[in-house]
């Protein structure tokens, strides 16, 4: 009998997309009003789907929509985003999504992400540039050689390194970049691939999950519960020690019983593959000349550049992208590339992550369908009143899933903050508990859920690294278990100090 194989990310995306537009039947349609500043006028506007009134922009105002959020968080430009308004759910005339909008989801989905879609594009035309150059293999071997015998140290440098970046400036749609070159890295110091797609990937996913100064979810939701970001952020901090620390480990035992016998590696049937499709093994002598050092220079400041841009200077995915292009044209102007060469090239290295920008496009679309089918507040209201009556320790930890299961739904985290935290973290106030544990929960339940969210990054990281889903869950699920319960165990104990 032939072995069934596990459906590939975009099947599954498919059909997560079919069971939401299924939803879409079964959910009543509903939404919450919404509440956006305008710093021109400087005044509120409601926004209802049958109306739309302008408000002062006062605390009165305020106050009176039961938005308890300090005027200044919207005036200082902290919400920039409309929220959502307590008590203000209706239930609205239903929107199924029939057969039609399933089939234009996919292409919907893709011009929605069209930003993130072009940066994993550039970046594969810079790394086809880097390719033809050969500083990649002189660099991958020269490192090979200077860390023989010490090569865990690169698991803990890029798990860290990450997860610091997680934590600052939530890097995580960035990381997509790392892996064609870090991979090659890790292989020739004899580990499978799992290994750098888990320290890149876990990396990113406990930074963000134990986020510090994360505007896009610490600051932002913080901002929206209506206290500063400030409060609660010891907490985080030991929090994001401890679970760095739990990743660390985790992928440390794993890596070193891959290297002491390779058989044991969740993708020893890929070995060959994924070795000849990163090139491991070409080029192994190729001398690390002086230019070949200036364009690995230039490689490198090209994240420098990017990593500096969107932690200081509020850069998004068009300044990222335009980053790489022009890091790909200077790499290719110092080697000496024709101009034939270089934009056969730049083509071929983009076409190579075409698939990794269609599963980008196709897991926006779902969110495209939630929207359209308008299902998503009627999911946050059946949510939020499921606390009702809970006491401290079973409401913090409700609080933990209710959010992991909105993730599926609403992945980004900066959405999800402005919409959930007028309307979840009001409830604390009720058990008996500052906000701040809401904040907590919103972090951690979504950040464990991204570990394994279909509808997030994972599937796009997984299918630039060649790992199906399947091997991935086999491989993390015994951590998302340990890191469960140790979070549960500190938000419980949290509550009652």
């Amino acid at each position: 009998m032939k072995k069934i194989k596990f459906p590939t990310a975009q099947t599954i995306l498919i059909i997560i997309a079919a069971a939401v537009a299924q939803l879409t039947w079964l959910v009543p349609a509903g939404a919450y009003d919404s509440l956006t500043y305008n710093k021109e006028t400087n005044t509120f506007t409601r926004k209802s789907l049958d109306a739309t009134t302008t408000l002062p922009a006062t605390q009165a105002s305020l106050n009176e929509l039961n938005v308890k959020i300090p005027l200044e968080k919207f005036t200082s430009g902290d919400i920039w985003k409309p929220i959502g308004i307590p008590n203000s759910y209706k239930q609205l005339t239903p929107k199924p999504q029939g057969f039609a909008a399933f089939i234009k989801s996919p292409i919907k989905g893709i011009i929605e992400a069209a930003d993130i879609i072009f940066l994993v594009l550039f970046i594969g035309g810079l790394i086809g540039i880097m390719n033809i150059t050969g500083a990649f293999e002189a660099g991958i071997a020269w490192l090979a050689k200077a860390l023989k015998g010490n090569e865990y140290w690169l698991i803990i440098a890029v798990t860290f390194l990450i997860a610091i970046g997680g934590t600052t400036f939530g890097l995580a749609e960035e990381t997509i970049a790392f892996y064609p070159i870090l991979i090659p890295i890790f292989l020739a110091a004899k580990y499978d691939a799992m290994v750098p797609l888990a320290c890149i990937y876990l990396g990113s996913s406990i930074g963000t999950t134990f986020s510090t100064t994360n505007p896009f979810s610490a600051i932002i939701a913080s901002d929206a519960a209506g206290i500063n970001w400030t409060t609660g952020l010891t907490g985080r901090f030991i929090m994001l020690v401890l679970g760095t620390l739990i990743c660390i480990i985790y992928i440390l035992r794993y890596a070193q019983r891959v290297k002491k016998d390779p058989s044991r590696s969740i993708i020893f049937s890929q070995k060959e593959e994924i070795e000849s499709h990163f090139g491991s093994n070409t080029h192994s002598h190729t001398v690390l000349t002086s230019k070949l050092r200036l364009i690995l220079f230039v490689f490198a400041m090209c994240f420098v550049v990017m990593i500096y841009g969107v932690s200081q200077l509020d850069w998004w995915f068009l300044e990222m992208t335009t980053v790489f292009f022009v890091g790909a044209v200077l790499i290719g102007i110092i080697a000496n590339v024709n101009e034939y060469r270089f934009v056969d090239t730049f083509v071929k290295g983009a076409s190579e992550l075409l698939g990794v920008a269609l599963i980008i496009g196709i897991a926006r679309g779902i969110t495209v369908l939630m929207n359209d089918g308008m299902i998503s507040d009627t999911m946050l209201y059946y949510a939020s009143n499921l606390t009702n009556g809970m006491n401290k320790g079973l409401f913090i930890n409700a609080m933990l899933f209710i959010y992991s299961g909105l993730s599926f739904f609403v992945p980004s985290s900066s959405g999800m903050a402005v919409l959930t935290m007028p309307i979840m973290s009001p409830l604390a106030d009720g058990v008996g508990i500052g906000r701040e544990f809401v904040v907590n929960a919103y972090q951690y339940g979504m950040g464990l859920f991204a570990f394994i969210n279909p509808t997030g990054l994972i599937l796009a990281s997984l299918a630039i690294v060649k790992v199906g889903y399947d091997k991935w869950l086999k491989f993390v699920m015994p951590l998302v278990i340990i890191l469960t319960i140790f979070t549960m165990l500190a938000l419980t104990v949290s509550v009652y100090l």
